[in-house]
């Protein structure tokens, strides 16, 4: 029975009444108070130890988190710079990916370990936590139809994040658009396109991903020559090619394996394809093979090997053709031929009558 209702239920003094209603009514009042103050205190320790526990536990796994984002943030600064660094480590694309899960982390735990300390206080307080709990879940439902979307979005993101399916610095192919990552966030991932428009893509609306920057790239060339050409010439040029160009620099460190020629690729009647192929660092394919198309000709003009589409060899001493330049004779230059008497006109009659 609460204090305001054992004064609601007390009889109020008269006008004019003795003193002793209103000493009564003290004592009353008084003895409520005596026999509850360990409830109330009980209830009020209860409800601080709750929040003192909660406030504690929250401040020790966030900072504990954020001591374990750093911690990765300063290996991955301790070898920039370095090659290893520079092959395996992206410091950009680690900061990002980390800063983005200790986001999610802390504010999963925050959202748990205070929301759990509410539905604690509350039944401190002996509220009946039945009806809420059912509100909140059907209000739960309800906004889970409504930003389903949204929702679709952030779930895609967090698990794109921690299956580190792409980062910052990686060519990506997402179908819709394609280009080098420059943000990746929980519900949108921007790319900078070959143009250098920068897309935005909802996390939640891409089907798949290609990513062009892990493990390793392949280099492919086609050289396309005459049939009528040595092909172990062929080959010695285009592995003198190769050879050079992997002791220079920066071709020797983005040139994982060496310049492989694996035969013939196609045989037509009019040339001949062979395949030249290298494994790259990623994302370094396009280069490599622009390189390697330039060294591949300048070793073939200088061999004598003429690729398909080029002009002939001209004999050594051997002039232009004298003929080259003159028409074909024409039927109509004779008098007597046919075309000629054919285009001939037809003299009148009179003429013939004479």
């Amino acid at each position: 029975m609460s204090l305001s209702a054992l004064l609601a239920a007390a009889p109020s003094p008269e006008p004019g009444g003795s003193l002793g209603d209103a000493a009564e009514q003290a004592g009353n009042a008084a003895g409520w108070v005596e026999e509850n103050w360990s409830t109330w205190l009980s209830t009020g320790l209860r409800i601080l130890l709750i929040v003192a526990v909660a406030i504690t536990l929250r401040y020790l796994i966030r900072r504990t988190l954020t001591n374990l984002i750093e911690r990765m943030n300063r290996s991955a600064q301790a070898v920039q710079g370095t090659a290893l660094g520079g092959l395996l480590v992206n410091a950009e694309r680690r900061r990002q990916r980390s800063e983005a899960i200790g986001s999610v982390l802390r504010s999963v735990a925050s959202f748990m370990i205070m929301g759990t300390a509410a539905l604690m206080v509350l039944g401190a307080f002996k509220i009946n936590l039945a009806p809420l709990l059912a509100s909140a879940g059907v209000a739960g439902v309800a906004l889970g139809f409504g930003a389903r979307n949204l929702v679709t979005d952030f779930l895609s993101g967090v698990f794109m994040i921690l299956e580190d399916q792409y980062g910052v610095g990686d060519s990506i192919d997402a179908g819709v658009a394609s280009g080098e990552v420059i943000e990746v966030g929980l519900r949108v991932t921007k790319l900078r396109g070959e143009n250098g428009a920068i897309w935005y893509l909802r996390n939640g609306e891409v089907k798949r991903i290609g990513n062009l920057s892990q493990g390793w790239s392949t280099a492919g060339v086609d050289v396309t020559v005459r049939p009528a050409e040595n092909l172990e010439h062929v080959r010695e040029a285009i592995g003198t090619a190769a050879a050079t160009m992997t002791k220079e620099e920066p071709w020797s460190e983005r040139l994982w394996g060496p310049v492989e020629v694996l035969g013939l690729d196609a045989v037509l009647l009019d040339s001949m394809t062979v395949r030249v192929t290298a494994k790259t660092m990623p994302g370094k394919a396009i280069g490599v093979e622009r390189e390697l198309r330039w060294r591949i000709k300048q070793a073939l003009d200088d061999a004598g090997i003429r690729m398909v589409g080029t002009l002939p060899l001209q004999a050594d001493g051997g002039g232009p053709d004298p003929t080259a330049g003159m028409a074909a004779p024409s039927a109509y230059a004779s008098a007597i031929s046919p075309q000629t008497m054919a285009a001939t006109p037809i003299p009148p009659a009179a003429n013939l009558n004479k």
